[in-house]
């Protein structure tokens, strides 16, 4: 590419779903780490720029969201906060925070797997990426293999309730 600016990645259902699939083995090593289930992939042309899961825990950090993870290991790996044109591929819906970062980093797509009915910024509790009194917009595109995304967390969350009964 030579530096141009072209608009958002087409959706490819085929593609998406692949990315998707990474994103959920991403969320299930967050699980298996006691994180809650979420992974996420950021990508540009076809390649990998950068992936995460949730950490926040592990981390004592309340902002390392998987989304966030993903965004801040491509900014460097590419040396720039700048993710134009690339695609974001997250297990659940963004929360408010993660919606934010990716409009800063002027990401073009976001493709998520299950909505999230609490805190969901990409249009199920309010849409953010879409605002107009914001500077950039992020297309999004939800329920990518929304089935199997809600499964891991309701799995995740189901295991901690028994644990907790103990």
């Amino acid at each position: 590419m030579n530096g141009a600016i072209t608009g958002p990645p087409a959706p490819d259902d085929a593609q998406d779903r692949a990315w998707m699939n990474r994103a959920l083995e991403l969320a299930r090593d967050a699980a298996a780490a006691g994180e809650v289930p979420v992974g996420a992939v950021l990508v540009r042309d076809g390649e990998c720029l950068g992936e995460g899961w949730n950490q926040s825990i592990g981390a004592c950090d309340p902002t390392a969201h998987a989304e966030i993870m993903a965004m801040r290991s491509a900014a460097m790996r590419i040396g720039n906060y700048r993710l134009v044109n690339s695609t974001l591929y997250v297990t659940l819906e963004p929360c408010p925070m993660c919606a934010g970062a990716m409009i800063h980093a002027r990401i073009a797509r976001l493709v998520f797997g299950a909505a999230d009915p609490r805190a969901g910024a990409a249009g199920t509790v309010c849409n953010l990426l879409q605002t107009d009194f914001l500077n950039h917009r992020v297309d999004s595109m939800g329920s990518v293999l929304g089935g199997e995304c809600g499964t891991v967390l309701r799995e995740f969350f189901r295991t901690r309730r028994e644990e907790a009964k103990g």
